[in-house]
């Protein structure tokens, strides 16, 4: 398979846009970094890490809370290592796999698969906050609630990676962010980790909940993830531009390699369409698919796409929920990636 690189063309396009919507208004600043399987690496920044930061400016160093690619930078991987291993099995039920539970657990019969490919017919609203005194564990919390769809059907879904997670510890019978801390720690991943992390103007703050106190500044931005102390399947991981190319790059090196690479192995099984999303996307384990590409967001206003057939890369940092809810404000330089990333 030919690796494509990006053009000249490419990368001007990805930093006039990058400085426009920091311009604009979109986030304080953000950084792209797209390369290539045999090492094309490009670093586009603009803007600050935040105005109150002074003009502290961000790098591929700068550390942004990555929120729902916590999915598939800690949970989807330690899935496919569990999975591998045979501590997992994507089609039996994940109270299997979790302490006993006891009575009637319907939201524990989805299956690994399900839970993975937004499919379990879980409920789709989470506040931990109303756990809170429950004398049973989480888990067990989780698996008697009732199904609010039926399963088969796509709807984005944080429980069912809560469960995930809460699953892979007790499997391991090691917590989530100790599994996870040797994952990135075998691919060369030296700056991402489950928060919190201390300030500094090397860490992007995000929202500010209440007029006149601090933001959000090293923490999850997710409530429920930070409930669980910063740890979840769902949410938590804080990480830098660097380390999300190192990560795409080692997972292309990877599906390149064939059967010799069990991460490869495991890249390719997720890349087959489990639901439709709409058309032209579906849903394949974690990853969201259009057409040759695999991609997924965060809420707080990152992105991270792969085209593994043409060993192409692409990963977005940025702080955008700073104005409030980022998805419409960075929707354009979401579009221009996935638009030359998609380009051969």
């Amino acid at each position: 398979m030919p690796v494509i690189p990006f053009t000249d063309d490419d990368v001007a396009r990805l930093r006039d846009l990058l400085s426009e919507v920091v311009a604009d208004g979109a986030a304080p600043g953000g950084v792209i970094v797209c390369g290539t399987a045999d090492g094309q690496r490009e670093v586009l920044a603009a803007g600050l890490v935040a105005p109150e930061l002074g003009d502290a400016a961000p790098t591929d160093s700068t550390v942004y809370d990555v929120a729902s690619l916590t999915k598939v930078l800690a949970t989807w991987p330690l899935v496919g290592q569990a999975v591998q291993a045979g501590l997992l099995d994507l089609d039996q039920p994940v109270r299997d796999f979790l302490p006993a539970t006891s009575g009637e657990a319907p939201s524990g019969q989805a299956t690994v698969r399900q839970l993975i490919a937004h499919t379990s017919g879980l409920r789709a609203s989470t506040r931990l906050d109303t756990y809170r005194g429950a004398e049973a564990p989480l888990h067990e919390l989780l698996c008697r609630e009732p199904l609010e769809d039926t399963p088969g059907q796509h709807r984005y879904i944080n429980r069912g990676y809560i469960l995930l997670g809460l699953a892979l510890a007790h499997v391991h019978g090691r917590p989530l962010d100790v599994l996870a801390a040797k994952l990135w720690r075998d691919l060369g991943l030296t700056a991402t980790v489950y928060g919190p992390v201390g300030r500094s103007l090397q860490v992007a703050p995000t929202e500010q909940r209440i007029p006149g106190a601090p933001r959000i500044w090293g923490a999850p931005h997710d409530d429920n993830a930070g409930l669980l102390g910063g740890v979840a399947g769902h949410a938590g991981v804080l990480s830098t531009p660097r380390d999300l190319g190192r990560y795409a790059q080692a997972l292309l090196t990877a599906y390149r390699e064939k059967d010799a690479s069990p991460l490869g192995g495991w890249l390719r099984a997720s890349l087959v369409p489990q639901v439709s999303i709409e058309p032209g996307l579906e849903r394949g384990l974690s990853w969201i698919l259009a057409g040759q590409v695999a991609y997924h967001h965060g809420f707080t206003g990152t992105s991270l796409y792969l085209a593994p057939e043409s060993g192409r890369y692409l990963a977005i940092a940025t702080n955008a929920v700073y104005h409030g809810p980022a998805r419409t404000r960075i929707a354009p330089l979401r579009g221009l990636a996935l638009k030359t990333i998609s380009a051969v």
